[in-house]
């Protein structure tokens, strides 16, 4: 018997364990795995305890929660929470847990929350702008040091990885619910209009005469960075008040587009810390 200042740990309501792969939900959260199936669900998948914390924390809604009766155990405080962000809570077994995670071992809990519509980032001091970055590791990194960094926000080109992709959720560590992100149909016209309202955009162009220390980056700035084999298109290069680059021993052609975006943020935050 539990005494009275533990807390009660909610039992999903249902039949038990469900313990087939073969089950309707399981097979409809396995859809979610590709970028059709989110699309037609308008779902995607949050995986892991940090990344349901994080979730909790901001209040995302959530429709699904699914987890194992070995997570429940040890998840009572989390597990309360995320009944009152969910649709619908199913214990399942360690076997199905498996099966509707993109991990390789998952941790005990999978969520599938709404792909809700997102107020546009709204850019005044410092934002980043993302064309064509077709990694999602690199995109969920990115939006982990941008928020790190305190950027404004994140804009991202329509051909780029689903910002909801499970890769880019993960690879942002949390920071995905903490920045504002908004993915632009037209990415030349949304970086013109924020150069006509006074932002400076800043190019990372191989070859540039500036390296990225050279520029003032104190004054309200909007960093633009390209795809991660052919970099920006023509269009977003001319748009640009600077056009930048990132110095490299001679034999490296170039860096990583996370490891890029996070040196130009973090020299953005050094610069205004003087």
């Amino acid at each position: 018997m539990s005494s009275p200042n533990e807390p009660t740990i909610l039992v999903p309501s249902g039949r038990g364990v469900v313990k087939s792969i073969q089950n309707p939900l399981v097979k409809e959260i396995r859809k979610l795995h590709s970028s059709k199936g989110r699309r037609e669900q308008q779902l995607f998948l949050l995986e892991g305890t940090h990344l349901l914390e994080e979730a909790c924390a901001a209040k995302y809604p959530l429709a699904t929660v699914c987890c194992t009766p070995e997570w429940l155990d040890q998840h009572g405080e989390l597990w309360q929470q995320v009944g009152n962000l969910a649709d619908r809570t199913e214990l399942v077994s360690a076997k199905v847990l498996e099966s509707i995670a993109t991990t390789v071992q998952p941790d005990g809990i999978v969520a599938t929350a709404p792909r809700t519509a997102t107020e546009p980032a709204k850019l005044s001091t410092l934002g980043i702008a993302l064309e064509t970055i077709q990694d999602p590791g690199n995109l969920g990194a990115i939006i982990r040091t941008a928020a790190a960094a305190n950027a404004d926000g994140l804009l991202l080109s329509a051909d780029s990885a689903d910002l909801d992709h499970p890769k880019v959720l993960r690879a942002s560590a949390g920071a995905w619910f903490k920045l504002p992100m908004a993915v632009s149909p037209d990415l030349t016209a949304e970086v013109s209009g924020y150069k006509n309202r006074g932002m400076q955009i800043l190019a990372t162009v191989a070859g540039a005469s500036l390296s990225y220390w050279e520029v003032d980056l104190r004054v309200p700035t909007l960093i633009v960075l390209g795809n991660e084999g052919s970099g920006l298109s023509e269009e977003l290069r001319s748009l640009a008040d600077r056009q930048i680059h990132i110095p490299l021993s001679r034999g490296v052609e170039s860096l990583n587009v996370s490891i890029a975006a996070a040196l130009i943020l973090y020299e953005a935050q050094r610069q205004r810390s003087h």
